[in-house]
């Protein structure tokens, strides 16, 4: 029985014609499994996996697994990016079971939903210190069979481990001292030869980046600023970034930035995007202004789906053109040989040596991946060359998209391409912004003002969203309120923030990233998701933060002012133990320790000298700002508090600067708003 033909989730979709009958998370899967009295076994992925590939190739489309597990189990296939709070459950257990985890991810459990054994990917065939999947899978069912007592006694012990004590936010915000710490953590584990942290895989570290850029700008620190410039640049010279067609992959696997996991996600690009764009606009580089725009234009000609909204993601696979099997990478990686297929010989010799491809290779048999060490010293010569090499590789296989829309993801890439289309005057990003919120208001948000985790091809899913989704979109529309002036958008933050508070706060600190109406029963008899801890996303605790500490800048609301300084309690330990784990809680921190600052700028939005200073107060680096803009001849404006009372100056655009919403005097030049803006320890 084909159960997974009418899923939502692309992921789910690849996994349809398997002989596995897969079942969705749900509780006909859980009641079907008490029926039988077989365990269950859940299978977790997302569709840009290469090794959620590889061992759906080697194990799941193998016939005789595929019997042996329709036999003795349920088996569950779960898109971890549709259900993260599945995932998050899981993974701890994984985690505790085996001291790591990763994706494919492997967990059989109780009827009741509760693990009692775990794993990652498992081979075709044993391997040193690794079973084969086929001995796991029997070995776990003669256990069910035979020692079914040790069984639930384990899966017991584990939901122990599991509901041990939580994270609890009763500390204050993180001091300036402790923001220092955490610098100097960084630069501890900051890679001085390759930049980035930490030894391989290297993984962007985009939160991080935008702490430390804020930490600049209160300190004048020129450590911070060091490590943000040095991993922004060998990122975007490596072969994590796509030298052709713009764009980052998810990680580099070695430590130099060559060597990528080739997915390309839009978490990452709309993160970087930001990251980027604010680096240009601390210290005008043309190197982040060139892969600031060149990404921008990969969301919007790549990811950009038919409805306005973003896809998740580009797979990591494609058809090799000379196996014809599916491969890694196989649409970004070249030979010489490629390169002059592609060009007339000067061109490829001078192409060949310029992006580092070798005969012997830089990646797997015998193919480079590009990278670009400096910019050439002729950019015409460069573009006729990158846009005969990019057309060359559009005629090969392309690597599948997952066309299902995230909503925190889109929040992300709302917020990302309003700043960057206003910094860079190009409005269309701010356009396509606006057109995304649009469709996630319409699609994802319900009758009741609740969000749904996704939608695809404009037809919503059924998972609800977690408190990220709410977060994250919260943080989207309070940028396009800094871009615009539009009030709706703070009208808009101010619901979705309203349901944080009511359903996803924590009575001892903090929040779940689940809500109280919408946690899934059978996780909650493990564990309730929560955790403050940024990976390659914001947490939703952070991103939370930041929001209600935005919102309440635009507002003066103490009760979102005071939700966000006791949600940042938590990253007082983590700024000086973790800080690689904290980067979006810091970043937040930092608005915190600067006010954040409050910007109002009043004017004829059609005076060049109300565009001026808007512009100035956007292009500030101060660590957090509330920047909105209204006439104050609009009964419009006085809809965002931030803008009321606050009258021209002679008639004459203003721009009234405060903290608290206690403002200093109207600056009508743009110099006078830059003194009145700047916020540091220096």
């Amino acid at each position: 029985m084909n159960r997974l033909s009418n899923a939502s989730s692309p992921y789910l979709l690849q996994h349809q014609d398997n002989p596995v009958d897969w079942w969705e998370w749900g509780d006909d899967a859980f009641a079907e499994a008490e029926r039988r009295d077989v365990p269950v076994m859940i299978s977790v992925g997302y569709a840009a996996c290469h090794w959620c590939h590889v061992m759906a190739h080697e194990s799941f489309e193998d016939e005789a697994i595929a019997t042996l597990l329709n036999e003795q189990f349920v088996a569950i296939k779960v898109d971890r990016e549709e259900r993260p709070d599945v995932d998050a459950v899981y993974m701890e257990a994984v985690q505790a079971l085996t001291g790591q985890g990763g994706w494919p991810m492997t967990v059989f459990v109780t009827p009741a939903g509760k693990p009692f054994y775990a794993g990652t990917y498992y081979p075709p065939q044993p391997r040193p210190g690794l079973p084969s999947f086929r001995q796991v899978v029997e070995a776990v069912a003669d256990a069910w069979r035979q020692r079914r007592d040790q069984v639930e006694n384990a899966s017991q012990e584990i939901a122990q481990r599991l509901d041990g004590p939580r994270t609890v936010a009763e500390r204050p915000a993180p001091s300036a001292e402790q923001l220092d710490a955490a610098v100097h953590r960084l630069a501890a584990s900051f890679d001085e030869e390759h930049a980035g942290f930490g030894g391989a895989p290297k993984f962007p570290p985009s939160m991080v980046l935008e702490f430390l850029l804020r930490h600049h700008a209160r300190t004048a620190s020129d450590s911070a600023l060091h490590m943000v410039e040095r991993t922004a640049e060998r990122m975007a010279r490596g072969g994590l970034y796509d030298q052709l067609a713009g764009g980052f992959a998810r990680y580099c696997v070695d430590q130099a930035w060559v060597v990528p996991h080739f997915e390309k996600m839009l978490y990452d690009n709309a993160l970087l995007l930001r990251v980027y764009t604010h680096l240009w606009r601390a210290t005008g580089s043309p190197l982040a202004a060139r892969v600031a725009r060149e990404t921008a234009e990969f969301l919007m000609r790549d990811l950009r789906t038919a409805e306005g909204a973003f896809a998740s993601a580009l797979d990591a696979d494609a058809v090799d053109p000379v196996s014809g099997q599916p491969a890694e990478g196989a649409s970004y990686v070249w030979t010489p040989a490629n390169i002059y297929e592609a060009l007339d010989a000067a061109d490829a010799a001078w192409a060949v040596e310029l992006l580092g491809v070798t005969e012997a290779g830089t990646f797997e048999r015998g193919y480079s991946t590009l990278q670009l060490p400096a910019d050439p010293a002729d950019p015409d010569r460069w573009a006729r060359v990158r846009a005969r090499l990019l057309s060359a590789r559009e005629q090969r296989p392309q690597p599948a998209l997952d066309d299902k829309v995230v909503t925190a993801w889109n929040g992300l890439a709302i917020a990302a391409l309003a700043e960057a289309g206003a910094l860079f005057d190009e409005p269309a990003w701010v356009d396509a912004a606006v057109e995304c919120a649009d469709l996630l208001i319409r699609v994802h948000l319900d009758e009741r003002g609740r969000l749904r985790r996704v939608s695809r091809r404009g037809v919503v899913g059924e998972p609800d969203g977690v408190l990220e989704d709410y977060a994250d979109l919260a943080e989207g529309f309070l940028a396009l309120l800094a871009v615009t002036g539009d009030p709706a958008w703070l009208s808009l933050a101010e619901q979705l923030l309203d349901t944080v508070l009511g359903r996803f706060a924590d009575p001892d600190g903090g929040f779940f990233d689940t809500g109280d109406d919408t946690t899934d029963s059978r996780l909650a008899g493990v564990r309730r998701p929560q955790d403050p801890t940024d990976n390659a996303t914001p947490s939703g605790w952070s991103a939370a933060a930041g929001a209600l500490l935005t919102f309440a800048a635009y507002t003066g609301s103490a009760r979102h002012r005071e939700a966000a300084e006791a949600a940042l309690g938590v990253y007082d330990a983590l700024a000086v133990q973790a800080p690689r784990f904290a980067g979006w809680g810091l970043a937040t921190a930092e608005a915190l320790l600067a006010g954040p600052v409050e910007v109002a700028v009043v004017g004829d939005p059609a005076d060049p000298r109300t565009w001026e200073l808007h512009q100035a107060a956007l292009r500030q680096a101060a660590a957090g700002a509330a920047v909105v803009a209204g006439d104050p001849r609009d009964p419009s404006s006085s809809m965002v508090p931030l803008l009321r009372q606050r009258p021209l100056v002679d008639d004459a655009p203003a721009a009234y600067v405060c903290r608290h919403f206690v403002c200093a005097r109207p600056a009508s030049d743009v110099a006078e708003l830059a003194t009145q803006m700047s916020f540091s320890d220096r």
